[in-house]
């Protein structure tokens, strides 16, 4: 059985390492800009790793929108870690997380063909599909508390 671990990135240490796999995920396989996809706000959020024996596969980061709103953003499972559900472990983990603290809501901007995991994860769609760095990406939210 492959030893699978996520938690908390250690930025300054494991950031070479999310990089690499956003990179090679958005980048190469999507052809998101790197203006895009590197966006300036890296330093202020928290991000999640995974690591599939031993090598760094996945990651997500959460970024703190204000008290009561978190945004998940940038989930990626490099191609040949796929299919093992990496990503919902990724997302179930950050939700636990996010869960631990004083937040009312989590948002997402989910590329369309994969909103299938989020409703499983328990987010409602909002509004029509919309393109961001060409994809089309749907919005959705969920509540963790009134």
């Amino acid at each position: 059985m492959s030893d699978l671990v996520i938690r908390l990135a250690n930025f300054s240490e494991e950031f070479l390492e999310i990089k690499a796999i956003r990179k090679a995920v958005f980048q190469e396989e999507q052809k998101v800009e790197e203006a895009l996809e590197f966006d300036g706000k890296d330093e202020i959020c928290e991000h999640l790793i995974a690591y599939l024996d031993k090598q760094a596969v996945g990651t997500a980061r959460i970024r703190y929108i204000d008290d009561k709103t978190v945004k998940i953003e940038r989930l990626a499972v490099l191609s040949t870690a796929r299919g093992q559900g990496i990503g919902k472990k990724i997302m179930e983990e950050a939700l636990l997380i996010i869960a631990s603290k004083d937040i009312a809501e989590v948002v997402i901007n989910a590329q369309e063909y994969v909103k299938a995991l989020y409703y499983k994860l328990g987010f409602a769609q909002e509004g029509e599909i919309f393109i961001e760095a060409g994809i089309p990406h749907v919005k959705m939210r969920k509540k963790l508390k009134s």
